[in-house]
């Protein structure tokens, strides 16, 4: 198999690299419940404009990636699209 170069990589073209990625995980310190969806909002907002958005879901799913935003789901959206996959 060939290795995949950085750039053409669909982690190099997403919309939460930069100083924004913070906003898709939790902090370390104590996540007050609406402060948890105000942060999950404008990082949901951020994955409406990307172009590699399906790829970034389906590399969750198949990692089963516990935490954060991928692919403009959360951890509880991503477990229960997994289990209707599955259902």
């Amino acid at each position: 198999m060939i290795a995949q170069r950085a750039e053409d990589s669909w982690q190099v073209k997403a919309a939460c690299r930069g100083p924004q990625a913070a906003v898709f995980f939790p902090p370390a310190q104590f996540e007050r419940k609406e402060d948890k969806l105000l942060r999950e909002a404008r990082a949901k907002e951020i994955c409406l404009t990307c172009g590699v958005k399906k790829e970034c879901l389906e590399y969750a799913l198949s990692i089963r990636e516990p935490h954060g935003i991928w692919g403009g789901l959360n951890e509880a959206e991503r477990s229960r699209l997994l289990a209707e996959r599955a259902g």
